[in-house]
């Protein structure tokens, strides 16, 4: 071109240089091309409008989500976007990569992007060589599509800020890893430092509680919400002269401040630094900035759990008491955990609570106590409320002296007085409770249970047996419900478990499969009252419990409850006899023939273990006929006494009926109408050994069965 002439067209220009002009309105959802823009889309080389669906057509499906990701960077960093991207034709093979430079522009008003760029065939790089490391395409853009899926995996797990911060310290990007990170928030005008790698304990000092105005990356990110990029100590030192020194010692070569946003607002800024310069590509940048938005994200949702945790493990704590002072001759051991989903709040509950008069109604003192279990309905916040009302008012009743059906009746009362006759049907509820009175002197416990799971004792030699109480309607459905009491004598040496359904049913178990769980750890523990209810806790709730599924598929957790209350006296270690002996005694009064089902269940449960079901049956059906033939054929009380003896495939079980009638029985020849006297028939035939003793006052009637894989014991 000579002097003097006039300067060519723009359009002459880029077509001489082989560089296409495009147009992009996503308002219109229009893309205008000029002639080489056309031809290196693959199209015939004239201008033309494309719509959104015809160009992407001609792109990689994965670089048309880049086109998005780098525009939305530089509407952000008011830079360039620039971004190869492989043309694809009509069988979906790539024909050739260009280069995408385009300034982007955001309406607000329409919500919509508007770009001018220009398109220019690249050459594609070698992979694994350089080039292919720092293009968008290749090795490198495949590297870094896998770091993103797998950094997100592993912040979304993350459940608090420390977990969050380890993994952000764990990252490893693809051709570029920074060796300091640091995680900056913000306390009214100030920086704070939530954490940081690669720096020295202590080294965060000078830039915790930095004013917010300093001259320093982290505070202009936070004021302005862009990100700041420093590629050479240089560059750091003229942009930030004052706070440079600090930097200077750490020896990093490039910086990259990134501001953390969540909707909208910056709630901090993260530094990654870095021992060797990098150039901050527009890619890398791109990599940068959506850690940053799933470092916040992460961030964001690990603080409100944290607060969430912390508003209802306070709420739960002061809803629920401390143990009372040390209680001569017996121990206590409370647990609770909440559910594991939603608030982790619920409407289980325990308490202790000292209870006015000495070991009689009429005698002045102090030593009675009441231990309180229950489970107000539902795992929300309202059951907590319930539960904190209705544990206040059922201390309250037991205060004034209130025997345990009294105290029950009245908790019923006052609970259906709160939610029943609600217009809204969900805030109608109910509590399951169990209410034990207890007299550390005797050891007496009386006994009020409301739809509640009964208590279960754990003996001095180890056996295990769920105690049988007479019950009424769980509180708050029948104002004027009954809650008979029953009485339990808890003897030295032996522990009553009381507990709520969720540490019998958690992990998939029904009552049953639960219970069996439950009663091994009972049985098998060796330890302290403190041991024991960690053991339980951990039986059902650690990850042990995954292990012992139950058989239903649906395994929603529910809050856990537990309180043991331990006997002391001269049966120091239980652990001393439970490997040869088991037990259990019950009376039988003429008065309550409805104990004989109560004696049938306990020895059922003496033999969970027993291996042979047809002589658990047979034990069963010995001691029914037993039983009844003292009430119906005496006018004297029962007592049942059932052991089992020796090691496992040599074990002998006895049961002896006890009562207090010098009347022999006599074996019997009964016709076949006769409605009676085959009991002793029944034993001789069904028995290994049985015998009639006399005694003092009254006999004996003994039966033995053995087990069938060994002999019986000498």
């Amino acid at each position: 071109m000579r002097t003097g002439e006039p300067l060519p067209a723009v359009g002459e220009v880029l077509t001489a240089l082989a560089t296409g002009l495009w147009h992009w309105d996503t308002a219109t959802e229009l893309v205008t091309v000029d002639a080489e823009a056309a031809r290196l889309l693959g199209l015939p080389a004239e201008g033309a409008t494309l719509t959104e669906a015809q160009a992407r057509a001609r792109l990689h499906p994965v670089d048309w989500n880049e086109i998005i990701s780098v525009i939305g960077l530089a509407v952000a960093e008011h830079t360039l976007a620039e971004v190869r991207i492989r043309i694809m034709d009509e069988r979906g093979r790539v024909i050739r990569t260009v280069r995408s430079r385009s300034k982007p522009s955001y309406d607000k008003d329409k919500k919509s992007f508007r770009l001018i760029g220009t398109l220019q065939e690249v050459t594609e790089p070698t992979p694994g060589t350089p080039a292919g490391r720092t293009a968008v395409t290749g090795d490198w853009r495949r590297s870094r599509e896998a770091f993103l899926l797998d950094a997100g995996r592993a912040l979304a797990e993350a459940r608090s800020t420390a977990e969050v911060l380890r993994v952000a310290a764990g990252l490893s990007m693809p051709g570029f890893s920074p060796d300091g990170l640091a995680v900056f928030g913000v306390e009214g005008d100030r920086l704070t430092i939530i954490g940081h790698h690669g720096q020295q304990p202590g080294d965060e000092s000078p830039f915790s509680h930095m004013s917010l105005e300093t001259d320093y990356p982290a505070a202009e990110v936070v004021r302005t919400g862009r990100a700041v990029y420093l590629s050479s100590p240089e560059a750091y030192r003229s942009r930030y002269p004052v706070t440079w020194p600090l930097a200077q010692r750490f020896d990093r070569q490039s910086w990259a401040f990134l501001p953390l946003t969540v909707a909208g607002r910056t709630m901090g800024a993260w530094m990654a630094a870095f021992a060797y310069p990098v150039a901050f590509t527009p890619d890398e940048r791109s990599v940068l900035t959506t850690v940053a938005r799933m470092l916040a994200q992460a961030l964001s949702r690990a603080g409100l759990a944290e607060s969430e945790r912390e508003l209802t493990d306070g709420l739960q704590r002061s809803m629920l008491p401390t143990l009372g002072p040390e209680i001569p001759g017996m121990t206590v051991a409370a647990r609770y955990v909440p559910t594991g989903g939603g608030l982790q709040v619920g409407g289980d509950w325990y308490d202790m609570i000292p209870l006015p008069g000495g070991t009689s109604r009429t005698q002045a003192g102090t030593g009675r106590f009441a231990l309180v279990i229950g489970d107000v309905q539902g795992h929300d916040v309202r059951a907590a409320g319930l539960m904190g009302q209705l544990r206040i008012a059922l201390r309250a009743y037991a205060a004034e002296g209130h025997r345990p059906d009294a105290v029950l009746s009245r908790a019923s009362r006052f609970l259906n007085g709160m939610t029943y006759g609600l217009d809204d049907p969900s805030d109608m509820r109910f509590a399951t409770c169990l209410y034990v009175e207890a007299d550390p002197v005797t050891g007496v416990l009386e006994v009020a249970r409301a739809g509640h799971p009964d208590p279960a004792i754990r003996m001095a030699d180890g056996t295990v047996l769920a105690r049988r109480t007479e019950g009424g309607l769980p509180l708050g459905i029948d104002p004027d419900a009954d809650y008979p009491t029953t009485r339990i004598t808890l003897e030295p040496g032996e522990t009553l478990m009381l507990c709520t359904d969720g540490l019998i049913e958690t992990g998939g178990h029904d009552f049953e499969t639960g219970w069996k769980r439950v009663r091994t750890i009972l049985e098998t523990h060796e330890g302290d009252l403190e041991g024991l209810a960690d053991a339980l806790i951990q039986a059902v709730h650690g990850p042990s419990s995954h292990h012992t599924t139950g058989p239903f598929a649906d395994r929603r957790e529910d809050d856990i409850a537990l309180l043991l209350l331990h006997r002391q006296g001269e049966i120091r270690d239980p652990a001393a006899v439970r490997p040869t002996v088991r037990r259990t005694m019950l009376s039988v009064a003429q008065a309550e023939p409805e104990r004989v089902g109560v004696a049938r269940q306990q020895l059922r449960e003496l033999l969970h273990d027993w291996p042979s079901a047809d002589q658990i049956d047979s034990a069963v059906l010995l001691l029914s006929e037993t039983l009844t033939n003292v009430l119906v054929h005496t006018d004297a009380d029962a007592l049942l006494l059932a052991e089992v003896r020796g090691e496992a495939g040599e074990r002998r079980m006895r049961v002896e009926v006890t009562d207090t009638s010098d009347d022999l029985p006599h074996k019997r020849r009964p016709g076949e109408l006769a409605s009676s006297g085959r009991g002793l028939m029944l034993i001789e035939l069904l028995a290994d050994a049985w015998g009639v003793d006399p005694r003092g006052e009254g006999k004996s009637i003994w039966f033995e069965l053995y087990e069938p894989s060994g002999e019986p014991s000498p």
